[in-house]
């Protein structure tokens, strides 16, 4: 495992299927723009996380996600 680890949040999206959203803190939406917010619908909390590059995501790349994050 790598020492480069980002802790995330994931939520799952009401309106679009199979659409998840990661974030860096729980609840902190803050960063999210208005619009897509209204897009993806209500969030429902699903897990928190430690990403590291080399860590199996389903429907992610985490090397990705974390340089997204960060």
């Amino acid at each position: 495992m790598s020492s480069l680890v980002t802790p995330c949040a994931v939520y799952k999206c009401s309106k679009k299927e199979h659409t998840y959203i990661y974030i860096n803190e729980k609840d902190k939406f803050d960063d999210i723009p208005e619009v897509l917010m209204n897009t993806l619908g209500n969030l429902s909390f699903v897990m928190e996380l430690e990403l590291y590059p080399e860590k199996y995501l389903a429907q992610a790349n985490a090397a990705e996600v974390i340089e997204k994050l960060n």
